[in-house]
């Protein structure tokens, strides 16, 4: 059976967001009493993942200034609070933006058992996947990134090639090719010690969508995923995938939205 909301959504906030672990090599997660937060070098993900739901006003203000501080100090020109629609207080995104935070369009968490989803590959005539293995394979994977989000991709390049070099096993990137060209990619995080794993990036170049390639990444990823004893998957979903994962048997558990502090210049 199952899980219902509540129970999965509380589940996702322990084990993923209170107790994270790093994405990657060479970065680390720091706890405080009121934040969980990741920190690493400027090409990595730095920002914090959880805030303790007995954040009260003043306390919540004072958090807010502690976190910009901490990474100010580092000499971070930005990083993110991932904030969740459930997280307190209830005005907390109105809080960060005072503090000089800005807003960037929000996702929708979706959760779904892996036993759940449908595990078949079916791709369109002329398309074929592999994994990325390699550095030429991580050129590819950005390449069709940048094609897809129209944004730069020496971020997921620098962090790619940093999880294949020191932990292959906790990742997985695949890549769809319409010959020697990539058309869409997408990647795998595995989360060892909890029950999740989580999907990123999958996008695809415009003349190729809506020929079922972004349902043929999500499956591979899902048998992947079932074959190393994962028991569920989450996504944060744009409003381009939303309807396509819940069509896949994804719940939609509560929305999350990044607000992001850049230094002054």
């Amino acid at each position: 059976m199952t899980p219902d909301r509540d129970i999965l959504l509380t589940l996702f906030d322990r084990e993923l967001r209170e107790h994270a672990r790093p994405d990657g090599p060479g970065v680390r997660v720091e706890r405080t009493a009121d934040v969980v937060r990741q920190a690493g070098a400027a090409d990595d993900w730095n920002g914090v993942v959880w805030s303790s739901p007995g954040l009260d006003a003043v306390r919540a203000d004072a958090a807010i200034a502690e976190q910009v501080e901490h990474f100010t100090a580092l000499g971070h020109d930005a990083f993110e609070w991932k904030l969740y629609a459930h997280d307190r207080p209830a005005d907390l995104g109105q809080r960060l933006v005072r503090a000089g935070f800005v807003a960037e369009p929000p996702e929708t968490l979706l959760v779904a058992p892996v036993a759940d989803l449908p595990t078949a590959v079916e791709l369109p005539e002329g398309v074929t996947l592999r994994t990325v293995t390699d550095a030429a394979g991580v050129e590819l994977m950005a390449a069709a990134h940048e094609g897809a989000f129209g944004s730069d991709g020496s971020g997921l390049r620098h962090q790619v090639l940093a999880r294949l070099a020191a932990a292959p096993d906790s990742f997985v990137g695949v890549l769809a090719m319409a010959g020697d060209e990539p058309v869409s990619s997408a990647r795998m995080e595995l989360y060892p010690g909890t029950g999740f794993a989580g999907l990123w990036g999958g996008g695809t170049v415009q003349p190729w969508r809506g020929r079922g390639i972004y349902r043929a990444l999500v499956a591979y990823r899902a048998r992947i995923a079932a074959e190393r004893g994962f028991r569920y998957l989450q996504v944060d979903a744009t409003d381009l995938s939303r309807p396509i994962l819940q069509r896949l048997g994804f719940r939609v558990l509560t929305t999350t939205t990044p607000y992001v502090y850049r230094r002054p210049a």
